[in-house]
């Protein structure tokens, strides 16, 4: 069975590496809530940061005339600002690097012949996905300098997930690419493990908006919901059916049991099957199960909610390893699909 070089395979773990960090960072951004420090987007030219006291004092003038800096940090001196401008920028700069790294040994591989017919275009979705994320996240960022300081949060949801699945696609393009030396050849491991994937980015989805609307706060205990099981207010808003998606209270109870369900769905899977790969994601859920109550019952930490973050793409890595070795032996990974 052919696999690639090792060398194209380790330049994907690479770039896997510099996504999760990316979305560490992401998370750090939104959490400090340094994300509408930079009002302009400059793909091109805006590498570079403010070189002098009058480019500081410039860009200091273009934030307070933003909704935040007029409504929430009115009075911030350009020492103030520096501390969320820097994380915003890290964020920026870290995305065109992570840009860098993919297209250019993209190039590399393609020109020297190292990459198959059926690998080229997986590699070039990557390639126009990446680049639709960063426009994606200005149109996350933009939504927030119009009329209120918050960014949209069904954009910031959007922008989370796409940068997500980037980074799953990603890491199973890794687990393809890899000699395919352990397979367990089971088709309803393979299918628990798929639905799992699923179930786990319809938590994400609720866990961002969540986040965009800041309603980690509105309940601080746990198990209960400020003393109840069901919290009054659930279909306060009208007409009934906005409240999953704009009702913080409802959306915090929504994400709660949606993460239940599936922390329990993983527990059943690593009981049926007890392999080190479903082991590994039992225990990574139970810890993710962790992060979430410790970021509700510190009134959202923010290294706690950048670790619950982060321990939701571990057990996303862990299930789809789960899924990978339990695929049927007759499918072969896409860099065996060709004849050379």
């Amino acid at each position: 069975m052919q696999t690639a070089p090792a060398s194209v395979r380790n330049w994907l773990i690479v770039v896997a590496a510099m996504i999760l960090f990316m979305i560490v960072i992401g998370a750090l951004t939104r959490l400090t809530e340094s994300g509408l420090s930079m009002v302009e987007w400059r793909p091109v030219t805006g590498w570079l940061p403010p070189l002098s006291e009058a480019a500081w004092k410039s860009e200091l003038e273009k934030y307070l005339s933003s909704p935040q800096g007029r409504l929430v940090n009115r009075d911030f001196a350009v020492a103030d600002f520096k501390q969320i401008f820097w994380l915003e920028f890290i964020h920026r700069l870290w995305g065109r690097l992570i840009g860098v790294a993919f297209a250019l040994p993209l190039a590399w591989f393609w020109l020297r012949g190292q990459l198959t017919p059926a690998l080229k275009p997986r590699l070039l979705a990557l390639l126009v996905l990446g680049g639709l994320q960063g426009a994606l996240g200005w149109a996350m960022v933009a939504s927030g300098l119009v009329d209120r300081p918050a960014v949209s949060h069904y954009r910031l949801a959007a922008h989370l997930l796409l940068a997500v699945a980037l980074y799953a696609y990603t890491v199973w393009l890794i687990l393809e690419l890899a000699p395919q030396t352990v397979r367990r050849d089971n088709a309803e491991t393979s299918r628990m493990a798929t639905a799992l994937i699923a179930f786990l980015f319809v938590v994400l989805t609720w866990g961002a908006l969540m986040a965009g609307l800041r309603a980690g706060t509105a309940h601080g205990t746990f198990p209960t919901m400020s003393g109840h099981w069901i919290p009054p207010g659930l279909f306060d808003l009208a007409p009934w059916w906005i409240n999953p998606f704009e009702n913080g209270t409802t959306i915090q109870f929504i994400h709660r049991w949606l993460a239940k369900l599936l922390v329990l769905g993983v527990l059943i899977l690593a009981w049926r099957v007890r392999h080190p790969e479903t082991l590994a994601a039992a225990a990574m859920a139970l810890l993710q199960l962790g992060f979430g109550i410790a970021t509700i019952l510190s009134g959202i930490n923010i290294l706690l909610a950048t670790a619950h973050q982060l321990g939701a793409v571990l057990l996303l890595t862990a299930l789809i390893v789960v899924r990978h070795r339990a695929m049927p032996s007759r499918q072969r990974p896409v860099s065996a699909m060709v004849g050379g």
